[in-house]
């Protein structure tokens, strides 16, 4: 594993999400609200079954990479598109607003402003963790009609909960740079420049949906208000 190797297999993942993004935003009209759906949550969940085999057979990274990346890009493409035509140039912000914190964050990580250690790792460990069930947990108070004090939350306690949770994500991605830095230096096996690569658009496609989220609450508030 080399880290110019990984940076080669980042940007041909990325290709891929795009391509699967572009695809999905100039189809998405084909379906009808239901289907897209239907689609867009089986997409996600093949999604999650991708990523739970990426980390537990770290070898077959480089088929499993890019089919989660070409699946995700197009969930992410035929979401934003609808969100797209309620909130105009919503997608291309949020597009924009992803890379701008990645590169922060990536010139963070390389000037030591922010150190990676285990203390680090670990809390952001637990926040991850605990966001992952506050997700759980607002899925389940959604289909009992309950959306106050959820992920789907609008208004003032909605766009905050979604600043947290872009932090969060924020904060992986240098735990991210991080784990690559250490492979790199490892000589570990080829196929990790394909698994660190992977961890790091799964990053991506995570703040860039929170992001998306973020602007369409900060949009609705603006309706609202």
């Amino acid at each position: 594993m080399t880290i110019n190797g990984t940076v080669h297999r980042i940007g041909f993942l990325l290709f891929l999400v795009t391509a699967g993004a572009l695809w999905a935003w100039t189809h998405n009209h084909i379906l009808s609200p239901r289907s897209l759906l239907l689609v867009l949550l089986s997409g996600s969940l093949m999604a999650i079954a991708l990523v739970w085999v990426t980390v537990r057979k770290k070898h077959w990274s480089p088929v499993t990479g890019p089919s989660y990346s070409l699946l995700e890009g197009l969930v992410i493409g035929g979401l934003s598109a609808r969100l797209d035509l309620r909130y105009p140039g919503i997608a291309i912000q949020a597009v924009a607003l992803t890379f701008t914190i990645c590169f922060c964050m990536l010139i963070a990580y390389r000037t030591g402003l922010i150190r990676v250690t285990e203390k680090f790792n670990g809390g952001l460990m637990v926040a991850t963790a605990g966001v992952a069930l506050f997700y759980m947990g607002s899925f389940v108070l959604a289909l009992l009609g309950e959306r106050t004090v959820t992920a789907f939350a609008t208004g003032m306690a909605g766009i905050l909960i979604s600043v947290i949770v872009v932090m969060i994500a924020s904060m992986n991605l240098v735990s991210d740079f991080d784990f690559i830095d250490q492979c790199g230096k490892s000589r570990l096996p080829k196929h990790m420049e394909w698994y660190t690569s992977f961890g790091i658009v799964l990053t991506l496609v995570w703040l860039y949906l929170e992001t998306l989220r973020l602007l369409s609450k900060a949009r609705k508030a603006e309706e609202l208000a």
